[in-house]
């Protein structure tokens, strides 16, 4: 599938970079700070509206329109699917279990095992504040599975991948171990580190809606995560709990 990239710059989307588009659908690269999409109706920056404008090229008059398949939190950076038709944002939603996303992140201290899975029943308070819970009846369950792939004295570099994709969960999950994810204001108390939430969707894997093809998208690690973990590279991600087969289309 070949990627469209016949747009001006000046429709080009800010704060995303695309990955891949065909007539089904959006894969884009989203900076941190950006929201999947709005919270209020006055929320203009989001990924959601700026692939709207993108689509529609500068045509004030035109109704196309993009389609939410899931979300990043605003301080997450990386990988976003978007669908380009209703028919299509049904069939990635039907589909979704099939789907992989890894996730690299940057956290405090050492994990006590190189590899597991944290599982706990997760809820909300009226703060939206999001924590784990006793009684099954109360939250959802939450999985994620981990590796250590790198470590320096005080962090460890760690790939997630989701088992079940709950609000703020891979934030939750280490922050309640014990190992907040670096430059998290909200679960990771007291961090000294304010350059960006350390967390970032590095790649995902899905069945195409229409072709049904098997494709993958991957991103490079971001550069102020190679720099709080020196030494942190590709080959260190690739050796670890790696994806199942795929076709490959990725950007490094």
């Amino acid at each position: 599938m070949r990627e469209n990239r016949n747009t001006s710059s000046r429709h080009r989307p800010r704060g995303l970079e695309i990955l891949h588009e065909d007539r089904d659908l959006f894969v884009v690269n989203k900076a941190p700070g950006v929201l999947t999409t709005g919270t209020r109706r006055d929320e203009a920056f989001t990924a959601e509206n700026v692939l709207n404008q993108y689509v529609r090229k500068g045509c004030a008059r035109s109704r196309k329109q993009v389609y939410l398949v899931h979300r990043l939190d605003r301080e997450t950076s990386g990988v976003l699917l978007f669908a380009k038709t209703e028919e299509a944002q049904q069939r990635l939603k039907e589909n979704w279990k099939a789907t992989e996303k890894l996730y690299l992140a940057i956290v405090r201290g050492h994990l006590p095992q190189r590899q597991g899975i944290f599982s706990s029943y997760l809820a909300e308070n009226e703060d939206l504040y999001v924590y784990s819970v006793d009684d099954p009846a109360a939250g959802k369950l939450s999985q994620t599975e981990y590796a250590v792939i790198k470590e320096t004295a005080a962090l460890s570099a760690v790939k997630i991948r989701l088992l079940t994709g709950r609000k703020n969960q891979i934030r939750v999950h280490f922050a309640e171990a014990g190992h907040p994810v670096a430059g998290d204001p909200k679960y990771g108390t007291d961090d000294p580190f304010r350059e960006r939430l350390c967390l970032h969707a590095k790649s995902i894997a899905f069945d195409h809606p229409h072709t049904g093809r098997r494709l993958f998208f991957g991103t490079p690690i971001p550069e102020v995560f190679a720099r709080l973990v020196r030494g942190l590279t590709e080959d260190d991600w690739d050796a670890a709990m790696s994806p199942p087969p795929a076709e490959r289309e990725q950007t490094r």
